[in-house]
């Protein structure tokens, strides 16, 4: 089990899954991890926003059990397709009387749906019915945007992506994060949000964390898939100009080595064109502290 790490008086982000479709483990994944989608923003005053609950949430649990943060969990999901709430039924603090998780809401009315009997938890899928997890889930609602959650704000938006997804842009203390998974940038069908749109939105954060399923070899067979290529993702970069780009939801079959290669093209290209942009390959256990830079 990890040690809790020293709390930072800013935001920190933590990456416990970056696969997107399904897991992936083995051994040529182990490097950069096999499990699907979770990522945590933890906040000074032990509030913790859950940024999807994909299978890297079950080892999520064990850490928020071990140090003692249980009753202050916010999930905020992308969407409800099978790979970002995998992790749900086997999030421990779930199963504690003292567990407490609010759920914000979810794209396309999806809120009530998986409010009322979310299909994980069936007996088809699943031998623990809702009805009887010990801990309180409460749905939050919100009157208006951005959301004001723990101090700090957090304005969604909605992606390009079949059924519906929404990005979040999550600002505290004067530090920023955007998160934008399960999004094509250029669909070749209607387009919900366009890149200048989220160029906008991402301008000038500190971190950007991005859909990268796809390279370029792969455009012959996954465009309109619901998820970005590299090349289309630099460019989004190119605009918006964040501090770290971090490539995020790994397709299940490219391997650690690819990875790598991803990584070492990435910033080769953004060296040329946006000079100045670290770009990172989301793996299992990366950790980014942002320290606060307000003077409040």
């Amino acid at each position: 089990m990890n040690t809790p790490l020293p709390q930072s008086n800013g935001l920190r982000i933590r990456f416990w899954g970056v696969r997107g479709s399904c897991p992936a483990p083995g051994p040529e994944t182990v490097r950069h991890g096999g499990n699907t989608s979770c990522v945590t923003v933890e906040l000074p005053n032990d509030v913790v926003l859950v940024l999807d609950a994909g299978t890297g949430m079950r080892k999520l649990g064990h850490e928020l059990v071990a140090s003692g943060r249980t009753d202050n969990i916010h999930l905020l999901l992308s969407h409800t397709h099978w790979d970002h709430i995998l992790g749900l039924p086997f999030f421990v603090p779930l199963y504690l009387p003292q567990g407490r998780i609010l759920l914000h809401p979810l794209p396309n009315k999806a809120q009530e749906r998986f409010r009322r009997q979310p299909a994980l938890f069936d007996p088809i899928h699943f031998p623990v019915p809702a009805a009887d997890v010990p801990a309180r889930i409460e749905r939050v609602e919100h009157d208006s945007e951005p959301w004001c959650i723990g101090g700090a704000t957090v304005q969604p938006i909605p992606l390009n992506h079949p059924g519906g997804a929404q990005g979040f842009r999550i600002e505290h203390r004067g530090r920023s994060l955007c998160y934008l998974t399960d999004n094509e940038l250029n669909p070749p069908g209607p387009v919900t949000t366009t890149v200048e749109q989220l160029a906008a939105f991402a301008r000038h954060c500190d971190v950007l964390i991005h859909d990268t399923q796809y390279v370029h070899a792969d455009r012959a067979h996954k465009v309109g898939w619901g998820h970005s290529f590299l090349q289309d993702v630099l460019e989004l970069a190119k605009q918006a100009r964040p501090k770290h780009l971090v490539l995020y939801h790994h397709d299940p079959d490219r391997s650690d080595d690819a990875l790598d290669d991803v990584q070492r093209q990435a910033q080769a290209w953004l060296d040329e064109h946006a000079p100045g942009i670290v770009v990172s390959v989301a793996s299992e256990g990366l950790t980014l502290d942002l320290p606060r830079t307000d003077e409040g």
